[in-house]
């Protein structure tokens, strides 16, 4: 992994309604345990392709989901990952 976006959660509620609305909307993406980079959150998020950075903040918004934040994490040459809220 060079470089991920991900969304996070506040509750595991929005995460797997999340999910659900992702896969009825054929995007490609994976649950997983949030990265530790990121503040304290329900535990899980979802990551997802860049190209879909707009279609998942619409799902987002057009189903009154509570999210945390929306998130680009790279991999830095030293090992290090930097961590940018997009959203």
């Amino acid at each position: 992994m060079k470089e991920m976006y991900i969304v996070s959660f506040n509750s595991t509620h929005h995460a797997i309604r999340t999910d659900k609305l992702i896969g009825e909307n054929n995007i490609k993406a994976v649950t997983l345990p949030t990265p530790r980079e990121i503040t304290a959150s329900c535990g899980i998020s979802i990551r997802f392709n860049y190209e879909d950075t707009d279609k998942i903040k619409n799902i987002l918004t057009e189903n009154n989901i509570e999210y945390r934040g929306i998130y680009n994490i790279k991999k830095l040459e030293d090992g290090l990952k930097e961590v940018r809220q997009i959203d």
